[in-house]
């Protein structure tokens, strides 16, 4: 048994952004059908399933959309409208991601759906909104990110913002706000028998995310400048050192126990009495952290970043290796964890994704397909609506499904 065996999930969502929330459904037993363009798209990097000449060796590998089924189909035909909306007659959500007014024009909005199947949860995934003087506007992860006011946080104090890989907005603002969304939704619908409207935000989600970072600006007008906070690294206690091999090492000593470990530990009890507190969360560091974080740039120079790794993380001070992308997927805490999977395909033989969160005692997640490519199951989705091979070869030939 899976979590979200039996819920009918239809994805309108195109990017990547809704790929992610529609994964985590899927990895939990939630059937996610794949509503695309009847025409193919060459790649599928961007949460389209792949059409180009190498589709299965790259639908292999793009975890996003495992676990899920796709069909091609034309919502700007006639037909194709009948036929998204005999499946929505007994889906239980639909997720989308187009600019505000598409769906509607489309004729496959909210308002329609529900008028065909009340208890439809339904999630767009927009900018800034349905309503609103954004609404309208185009954007991308930096553009919700710094309207929010979070990019402004982030780099240098008196330098220029430092731009994030895109995982603010995009996939913890949306993905997962939209994923908890979708969970209330129906949670709430198994009380009240009907579904509702989830109308959530790429530059909301990105707001929401610094809720902790907001509470004294409403109290007292108090600003959080860049460079300034230790969560932005300003302080020596809480930050980023190279070492002797031009790798870097990460520190979080925070609380007092933790800085004095690390002090006795380099030989720099001196500093043990320059601790980190609460009062400084909203200050910027006083000269003397200066003169110490000079001090442990130097100290740190003097052995490999896992050197001091191993001895940090032995003497119980907050340490961690900045890893790349391929020793995070050699780290033995992530293998022990299960967050590299091995799967076994048809054709390819061993293939490995990021492993499934999160982790449930009772009902855990697991793959059961791969990513589909384009247009996969498009004969198998229409066969079980009623269609014959025939009719399906008809709506093919006149461009209706792919």
């Amino acid at each position: 048994m899976l979590a979200l065996d039996g819920i009918k999930v239809l994805d309108l969502s195109n990017y990547v952004p809704g790929a992610l929330c529609t994964m985590i459904l899927a990895d939990f037993g939630a059937d996610v059908v794949k509503v695309e363009p009847a025409k193919a798209f060459p790649m599928g990097d961007m949460g389209y399933s792949p059409g180009g000449k190498d589709k299965e060796r790259e639908a292999a590998y793009f975890a996003l959309n495992r676990n899920k089924r796709c069909i091609g189909l034309n919502l700007r035909s006639d037909e194709g409208r009948r036929i998204f909306h005999r499946m929505a007659k007994d889906a239980d959500v639909v997720i989308e991601g187009y600019r505000p007014g598409v769906v509607e024009r489309l004729g496959v909005d909210y308002k329609t759906v529900s008028g065909i199947n009340p208890r439809i949860v339904y999630c767009s995934l927009s900018g800034y909104g349905q309503d609103g003087p954004y609404r309208l506007f185009s954007g991308h992860d930096i553009n919700y990110i710094s309207l929010a006011g979070v990019l402004g946080l982030i780099g240098p104090k008196d330098g220029p913002p430092a731009i994030p890989l895109n995982i603010i907005a995009d996939f913890a603002g949306v993905s997962l706000y939209g994923t908890i969304g979708i969970l209330l939704a129906l949670t709430a619908r198994n009380r009240t028998g009907r579904g509702q409207y989830i109308d959530h935000t790429y530059m909301e989600g990105a707001l929401h995310l610094i809720t902790w970072f907001t509470h004294r600006f409403f109290m007292d007008g108090t600003v959080l400048q860049p460079g300034v906070s230790w969560a932005q690294g300003a302080y020596p206690h809480y930050g980023v050192y190279r070492t002797k091999d031009g790798k870097w090492l990460s520190i979080g000593c925070l609380e007092p126990h933790f800085w004095d470990n690390l002090c006795r530990l380099i030989g720099k009890e001196e500093y043990m009495p320059h601790k980190w507190n609460m009062e400084m969360t909203f200050k910027g560091p006083e000269p003397r952290f200066d003169e110490i974080r000079n001090g442990l740039e130097k100290v740190f120079l003097e052995k490999t970043r896992d050197e001091w790794f191993d001895l940090l993380a032995a003497g119980d001070v907050p340490v961690g290796k900045v890893n790349s992308l391929d020793e995070a997927f050699r780290d033995p805490q992530i293998l022990h964890r299960n967050m590299v999977i091995e799967l076994d395909h048809p054709k390819l033989g061993k293939v490995k994704q990021v492993g499934i969160l999160p982790k449930l005692s009772e009902t855990p997640g697991r793959v059961r397909r791969f990513a589909p490519v384009h247009g996969e199951h498009t004969d198998e989705i229409l066969g079980a609506l009623g269609f014959s091979a025939e009719e399906i070869g008809r709506l093919r030939k006149d461009g209706t499904v792919g």
